[in-house]
């Protein structure tokens, strides 16, 4: 008389593996594409808090050295944090003739497609200035 066996069976097929495999890496690329991320956002970040600062320290050099820049666009570099930036002033009248408004922006290249800070303050033209 034949007895059957049912054969058991030890472990994971070819086929479960794959899937299995096919699933941690997915799982993988997702948290390293994430972590890619947080680095990126971490730059842009960086960036955009130096030139803020390349902004700020434009403003603060005219109002210490009392300048009354003439009406029009200036543009220039400066370097901060290791970076260099271009920035662009533009010096626009006001309704009172004392006063000025310069618009500074500052861009990671010279190309000024990606404004990365964009500042706004006023220039004074006082009287003991000699102007």
């Amino acid at each position: 008389m034949a007895k059957w066996h049912c054969a058991r069976r030890n472990g994971f097929t070819l086929v479960e593996v794959l899937v299995a495999l096919a699933i941690v890496s997915i799982a993988l690329l997702s948290a390293l594409r994430a972590a890619g991320q947080g680095t990126n956002n971490a730059d842009e970040l960086r960036s955009r808090l130096l030139a803020g600062w390349v902004a700020e320290n434009l403003l603060a050099e005219h109002r210490a050295r009392a300048d009354w820049l003439p009406l029009g666009i200036q543009r220039g570099t400066s370097r901060e944090g290791g970076l260099d930036f271009a920035w662009r002033e533009e010096i626009i009248a006001t309704p009172h003739p004392a006063f000025r408004r310069v618009d500074v922006r500052v861009f990671a290249t010279a190309e000024e497609t990606h404004s990365l800070a964009h500042l706004a303050g006023f220039i004074v033209n006082s009287p003991g200035s000699g102007r």
